[in-house]
């Protein structure tokens, strides 16, 4: 099955987790996390480097309860003199960049011990392998790094990298047909590799896991729910807006798909707060 978004979250949780590959980001969570050769060897390909020495940082923050308010699904590594942050992101949240920032100064503060000179800190790589293209330039590939503005030659030289991997168009642009193989795993959910067979099997192994199975009905039904929560606090202040603009109960509800009884306890609710 190809994977794509379109209807997905018409879906149910069960549903999703019986039709998620590689490409839902749960999975690729607990797959990169559990294997970490797998993990390596999908970083050296990405960054043409080689780590020395892997260390998977072993804080599991996904365990989910009932006042859970979110959950991490990045992985993070430490090499000899190197950080790299990985993650997979199948729709576009709008705000990845500042997620980067954010991650990038999380793996500083964990590196950097009391009475280290700022010269200790290691190199970081922040990597998002996203589905959608969420700088709409059609690259394969974008990496960030700072640099001067008013000569944009003279880089600043802090040693750290944002990296954002367009998975459809690195499928179709990339050369190096290890990388293009992994690419074409994720969109399609086909193996044609040794590499990416072995990813295969792990997503198989990772779908008969109980435990990770009652994870993410938890996860997807607390985010439905935290969805559901804005949409409907959204509508509350559009009601209110149109309300105070003059407009009829009957054309606020038709607007935003409200039942005239909804429109009316919002109605008195402004009326009470101007009294």
């Amino acid at each position: 099955m190809t994977i794509s978004n379109q209807k997905h979250e018409k879906l149910t949780p069960e549903q999703k987790w019986e039709q998620a590959t590689l490409a839902n980001n749960f999975i690729f969570y607990k797959v990169m996390k559990n294997h970490p050769d797998a993990c390596q060897h999908l970083i050296e390909m990405l960054l043409g480097v080689k780590i020395e020495k892997m260390e998977m940082h072993n804080e599991e923050v996904l365990d989910i309860d009932h006042d859970s308010k979110g959950v991490r699904l990045d992985v993070y590594i430490k090499d000899t003199n190197k950080m790299y942050d990985i993650e997979l992101q199948a729709t576009d949240t709008k705000e990845l960049p500042e997620r980067a920032r954010y991650y990038q100064d999380v793996m500083d503060l964990s590196s950097l011990n009391k009475g280290d000179f700022y010269k200790d800190l290691k190199d970081s790589y922040v990597i998002f392998i996203c589905l959608k293209d969420i700088f709409h330039k059609g690259l394969p590939i974008y990496t960030f790094e700072n640099i001067c503005k008013e000569d944009l030659k003279t880089r600043l030289n802090d040693r750290t990298q944002k990296c954002f991997f367009i998975a459809d168009i690195c499928a179709k642009m990339i050369e190096a047909k290890e990388t293009k193989n992994f690419f074409e795993f994720l969109i399609s959910n086909k193996a044609n590799s040794r590499y990416t067979k072995d990813l295969k099997e792990y997503v198989i192994d990772a779908k008969h896991n109980t435990q990770w199975r009652v994870q993410y009905m938890t996860w997807e039904r607390q985010q439905a729910y935290a969805f559901q929560n804005g949409k409907d606090e959204k509508a509350r202040e559009d009601a209110r807006s149109f309300y105070k603009n003059g407009a009829s109960l009957e054309l606020i509800a038709k607007s935003l798909g409200m039942t005239i009884e909804q429109v009316k306890e919002i109605v008195n609710d402004v009326e009470t707060e101007e009294q």
